[in-house]
């Protein structure tokens, strides 16, 4: 016979245990999001979530899963606290599980405050607009498509291309110009393997930024349904550094795609209507109230730059979760199969990528005048370039015209010695910006219809030595 205690709220009325939910009878008073505590038939204690309030039934996600489960001897404590991740200064230089429990053998934390980790995004009205120019030493970003601080702008990438390599590089080298303070890292990592845990873990520590970085480890042998915790979590952890410690924090969620399959494993167990491709209508809800939480708020110091990472299933721009993201967030950096496959490094295609911040962080006094006119025409150039190879293919080479070849030429050259860089070269964007000049001197001048007269006169090399007037 099922029995509840009032006193405690302890229920043993489990009427379903399906995927990792647990279907409870229970009585008034319970909410939306409330911590509870599952007690297995064994003894062992597991901790769950409500996600579903009705009149006669609570829906309870267990973070650890539900193997063990039944409904006869299993029992549910509702806690009447939600969700809540201690803070402090030492969570800095240690790697947490994805749900926040110290995963790297030290000590737990000693907070200075315990934070609801479901928070709330930034209201509008009290956002500051992104302006200030980061300087990742990545000429194909900082170039074409730059990260400005306080912005959200994703990774999209596929399996097998090099994101991991890439993000890495990025933690070590993102710095704002003209200030000495490097950023403050939070990484969440969701649905990985234990071998790229580790790749990230030796190279923080290789590169010496382990001890400004706070990692959030999901692996893929953990429950599937912490997954849904672990980017709430790390966002917490980056909004106390930033709004409470005035800290700049760069976040970095790693893999979005196997967040959004936990996210559709939960709703297909509460066997809710699908939407595209399987995937919950609300998605894009979902996922914006993650990403809405990064930015920058008036009178705060300290400001939220975020940077998801997700691969896309079979390379598809259009699949769901590329999709919405790019509706959510302000533009975005695309890996390139084929470019990997010649052996570019970062294999980011500049001409489907965008940054909508890109006007407002770059220019006089945070990058260089000639920045965005520069970046236009090399757009231009390179995507004439590829243009003129392919007709190349089909007729051949012997078809083109003299500026035809020219501008063959220079994809080529912009290609290996533009896009492509090595994993540990950080290039200033001063440096960036001059090779972008020294490869447009290989086209005549008259193609400059996207550059000023007066900033061509200025920063082209045939007159920026002054040999030339």
């Amino acid at each position: 016979m099922s029995s509840v205690t009032q006193a405690s709220r302890t229920y043993s009325t489990v009427k379903e245990v399906l995927g990792p939910l647990l279907f409870v009878e229970a009585g008034q008073g319970v909410g939306y999001g409330e911590l509870v505590e599952v007690t297995t038939p064994l003894g062992e204690e597991r901790t769950g979530q409500v996600i579903d309030v009705s009149e006669g039934i609570t829906i309870v996600q267990v973070f650890e899963g539900t193997s063990g489960l039944d409904t006869t001897k299993t029992t549910v404590r509702f806690t009447g606290d939600t969700v809540k991740l201690p803070v402090s200064m030492d969570i800095l230089g240690r790697v947490f599980t994805g749900a926040g429990h110290p995963a790297d053998r030290g000590p737990a934390i000693i907070p200075e405050d315990y934070r609801d980790i479901h928070g709330l995004p930034m209201n509008p009205y009290s956002r500051t607009h992104p302006t200030d120019f980061i300087q990742t030493g990545i000429s194909v970003i900082d170039g074409m498509n730059p990260l400005v601080r306080g912005q959200k702008l994703p990774l999209f990438s596929g399996s097998g291309l090099p994101h991991k390599l890439l993000a890495s590089q990025i933690v070590q080298q993102a710095r704002v110009r003209g200030e000495e303070e490097a950023f403050t890292i939070v990484f969440a990592a969701m649905g990985i393997t234990t071998e790229e845990a580790r790749f990230f873990r030796e190279d923080f520590t290789r590169m010496g930024v382990l001890a400004r970085v706070a990692m959030y480890i999901n692996l893929a042998e953990h429950p599937a349904i912490e997954r849904i915790l672990t980017p709430r979590i790390a966002l917490t952890a980056a909004e106390f550094l930033a709004f409470e410690q005035g800290m700049h924090v760069l976040a970095i969620l790693i893999d979005m795609t196997n967040y959004c399959e936990a996210l559709r494993e939960v709703s297909a167990a509460r066997m809710e209507i699908p939407g595209r491709r399987g995937y919950p209508g609300y998605m894009y809800t979902d996922l914006a109230s993650i990403y809405e939480r990064a930015g920058r708020i008036q009178g705060k110091k300290g400001s939220i730059t975020l940077m998801p990472i997700l691969t896309m299933p079979d390379d598809d721009l259009t699949h769901p979760i590329p999709d919405l993201t790019g509706y959510i967030t302000e533009g975005q950096i695309i890996l390139d199969r084929k470019m990997h496959k010649t052996g570019l490094y970062p294999p980011i295609d500049p001409l489907p990528s965008l940054s909508r911040l890109m006007d407002k962080g770059i220019g006089p006094g945070k990058t260089r005048e000639d920045h965005k006119q520069l970046s236009d025409q090399l757009y231009y150039a390179y995507a004439e370039g590829k243009v003129i190879r392919e007709t190349a293919l089909v007729s051949g080479e012997a078809a083109l015209t003299t500026t035809d070849r020219l501008y063959l030429t220079f994809a080529d050259r912009f290609e290996k010695e533009f896009i492509s860089q090595r994993p540990d070269e950080n290039r200033d964007i001063e440096g960036t910006l001059d090779l972008g000049w020294d490869l447009l001197s290989t086209l005549p001048e008259t193609e400059f219809a996207r550059i000023d007269p007066d900033i061509i006169r200025k920063y082209h090399p045939r007159y920026r030595d002054g040999s030339e007037e």
